[in-house]
């Protein structure tokens, strides 16, 4: 059971330090597409990659289900735009202290997201549960 939580909290812990480097970085980059509120000592940051996290484990999997048909008619290439969509639910949600100027630069974050989750999840989380 302790080995559980440690797991839970690891890939929460990893999945947050990835969302916000991911976050960070794209808008040191290009400050004028993406902007995160450096109010408060960053809590803008931090909220909006708990709420990514979030959004990835509880609605993206519907999402998913629903726009199979699409994503297999299109070879997979749909499947960056369920994190476009959370990328705008979390502008939504945080309005001016997160912000996405544009489709392009989102689309962007949505790749460099779903290429992070998918190494996490093949090269860390996955051995660490196949493990014991």
């Amino acid at each position: 059971m302790k080995k559980e939580k440690i797991k839970y909290l690891l890939d929460w812990f990893l999945y947050m330090l990835g969302y916000a480097f991911i976050l960070i970085t794209v808008s040191l980059l290009f400050p004028k597409t993406i902007y995160i509120d450096n109010s408060f000592f960053g809590l803008w940051g931090v909220l909006a990659a708990i709420i990514i996290y979030f959004l990835n484990k509880t609605v993206k999997p519907l999402l998913f289900w629903l726009t199979l048909p699409i994503t297999g008619l299109t070879l997979g290439i749909f499947y960056p735009f369920l994190n476009v969509f959370i990328l705008h639910l979390v502008h939504f949600i945080l309005g001016n202290h997160f912000v996405i100027h544009g489709i392009f630069m989102s689309f962007i974050v949505a790749v460099l997201i779903s290429i992070m989750n998918f190494m996490l999840d093949h090269f860390i989380m996955k051995p660490l549960l196949e493990k014991d």
